[in-house]
């Protein structure tokens, strides 16, 4: 028998599906963005699907707040520090490009943090209807179902790899297509998606080189409760970054220990600096 989700995930859901239902799948293929003074894009489904779950978590959750990505900066960082026990965090159209475009790839993002840690998270992929949640301490899921890491071999060249290569500092491009490196690259273009996606088995290799909390917050829960092997820096993987702000975190994972420790020798952090010449035997 397999073990049962947790009943507040459910909740979370059915909140999510009902979201998407009434704010996003309507407006998908009829909406207009533009792009914000940070250069990404937004349009209204973004307001409106932060709109409807910020009203609809302070009647069910009264008391705890939210962060929005549609948010300014200020209202987001007031909201974090005054913040006692308990806050969500939203990201009410992850990949926000890809909707306007018609890419399907794209998803809303809900975690509640408590006491400086992400405790519970949901993703949900409108399109696929995949809904992906985590419970500290109580593992990840996919529809009700538990979710599992898969690698294919222990190799890095064995492994597809998810990169996010517009963060990434050009001149170590290349580096990262050296031999030895991945069977393969893709890049779907929405943080949190591709966190749940590394979670469930579909990639083994993960790098991207900006994430703001509510890019991370859920997926990356989702991700560790899984058994992903992850770890967050910051900008450039200059060094670690503990606790949770709004700075932007760069983020290497992979699918076992194994993996992620040949693939963090691999890129050799931080990438800010040229990339030296491997030594023998190094780790592949």
């Amino acid at each position: 028998m397999l073990p049962v989700m947790h009943p507040d995930l459910q909740r979370l859901t059915d909140l999510l599906r009902t979201a998407a239902a009434t704010e996003i799948m309507p407006r998908f293929h009829h909406v207009q963005s533009h792009a914000k003074a940070d250069g990404s894009l937004v349009t209204e489904t973004d307001a409106a699907v932060q709109t409807y779950l910020t009203a609809a978590l302070a009647r069910d959750h009264p008391g705890i707040p939210l962060i929005g990505e549609e948010m300014t900066v200020a209202e987001q960082e007031q909201l974090l520090r005054a913040a006692d026990h308990s806050v969500w965090v939203l990201d009410p159209l992850d990949g926000t490009g890809n909707y306007a475009g018609g890419f399907p790839g794209f998803a809303i993002s809900l975690a509640l943090l408590e006491a400086g840690q992400v405790v519970q998270a949901a993703v949900l992929d409108p399109l696929r209807d995949e809904c992906f949640c985590a419970i500290r301490g109580g593992g990840a899921w996919c529809n009700g179902v538990p979710i599992a890491p898969f690698a294919p071999g222990p190799l890095l060249s064995d492994c597809l790899a998810m990169i996010d290569f517009k963060r990434l500092p050009a001149a170590r491009l290349p580096t990262l297509f050296r031999p030895g490196g991945f069977r393969s690259q893709r890049n779907l273009g929405a943080s949190t998606l591709e966190w749940c996606w590394l979670a469930a088995g579909r990639f083994q290799l993960y790098l991207h080189g900006g994430q703001k909390l509510w890019d991370y917050a859920g997926g990356h829960l989702i991700a560790a409760e899984a058994g992903v092997s992850a770890r967050l820096y910051r900008p450039y993987g200059v060094g670690p970054a503990p606790g949770l702000d709004l700075e932007p975190r760069f983020a290497v994972a992979a699918a076992t220990p194994d993996l992620f420790e040949r693939w963090l020798a691999f890129i050799d952090l931080p990438l800010d600096a040229p990339l030296e010449a491997p030594s023998p035997g190094a780790v592949r």
